[in-house]
């Protein structure tokens, strides 16, 4: 199982992201994780310009976006970023895509919500030719009409994970993509209802084995600051109850926020949590590090006490 961290923008202004970014790549691939996963958040830093400026930063370290809303683009507008961002990053890029939420895209971006397994379908065609070009891309289907000649090439062949929650998405990832990625799915909920059906059907399309990426929060903390740090994540990270696609994946499980799935307490603890996330067919974690504490140097302290603790948790894990 491959180790990965969320890199993402956050807070403050953008200067001050990007040197804080680039600092925290810089860690990971010091540390030796296997990825970084770039969040596209709707409000703020493009992943995908993340991943262009991160590739230039490093050597080996894979980048990955989690994930790129379909509707915000054109398909070939995509594929072009996509493609100019896996050069710049010496083919590491690992394009995760999804069509996101009614709450982004209906109500912030004013575009219908309407269909988005048929839609997502629809622009695959389309981002598969562009991604492996170069040449022209020529699609007619419900959604798109396109004939586009495009000269980017792929350095290397790019991994495009789906974003996937329900049996009809995880259907089309398995049979088109090449994995997942996932927040607010604990170790039931992939055992029982994702790994089965993407994995079905990949084998079905004659695909390889696909990869089911599972993000969570983990915080190292004492086992009396376990109740403080599930109380954080629901503070900061609470989204379920804006999203019904989130309210039915955790249908699937034992979690009810995401409070219950931040992997909480001690080393051991998050070993632990981590090989039942292995065991239920995660092939990679990608970490939200969620430091406690009641002032800015506390949680730096608390940020850096995690990152030690993964560095040589990640070495076990391989």
């Amino acid at each position: 199982m491959r180790i990965g961290v969320m890199i993402g923008p956050e807070r403050g202004d953008s200067a001050r992201k990007v040197d804080r970014m680039m600092k925290d790549i810089d860690w990971a691939e010091s540390a030796g994780l296997d990825t970084a996963w770039i969040p596209q958040v709707p409000t703020d830093f493009d992943a995908l310009i993340t991943v262009a400026l991160m590739g230039a930063r490093t050597n080996r370290i894979e980048l990955g976006t989690a994930v790129v809303p379909l509707q915000a683009q054109h398909p070939i507008a995509l594929a072009r970023q996509a493609l100019s961002a896996h050069a710049a990053a010496g083919g590491r890029l690992a394009l995760g895509v999804g069509p996101s939420h009614h709450w982004i895209v209906e109500d912030m971006l004013g575009i219908p919500y309407e269909k988005p397994a048929a839609f997502t379908r629809d622009y695959l065609d389309v981002l598969d030719q562009a991604l492996h070009g170069p040449g022209p891309v020529d699609v007619e289907n419900s959604s798109f009409t396109v004939h586009n000649p495009l000269e980017l090439g792929p350095v290397a062949p790019i991994p495009v994970l789906l974003a996937a929650l329900g049996p009809v998405m995880l259907r089309l990832a398995g049979e088109r993509a090449d994995g997942t990625i996932l927040w607010m799915a604990d170790e039931r909920a992939i055992a029982d209802h994702i790994a089965p059906r993407i994995n079905e059907a990949a084998e079905h399309a004659g695909r390889p084995a696909p990869r089911i990426v599972a993000g969570l929060p983990v915080c190292l903390c004492r086992p009396s600051e376990v109740d403080e740090a599930r109380e954080r994540a629901n503070r900061i990270l609470a989204e379920a109850e804006f999203s019904p696609n989130y309210q039915r994946l955790l249908e699937h499980g034992d979690a009810r926020d995401v409070g219950d799935l931040c992997a909480a307490g001690d080393e051991d603890a998050i070993l632990e949590r981590f090989r039942r996330f292995e065991k239920a067919g995660v092939t990679d974690i990608s970490m939200r590090l969620l430091p406690i504490g009641d002032t800015r140097d506390e949680l730096i302290a608390s940020k850096y006490r995690t990152r030690e603790v993964i560095a040589e948790l990640a070495k076990e894990l391989r």
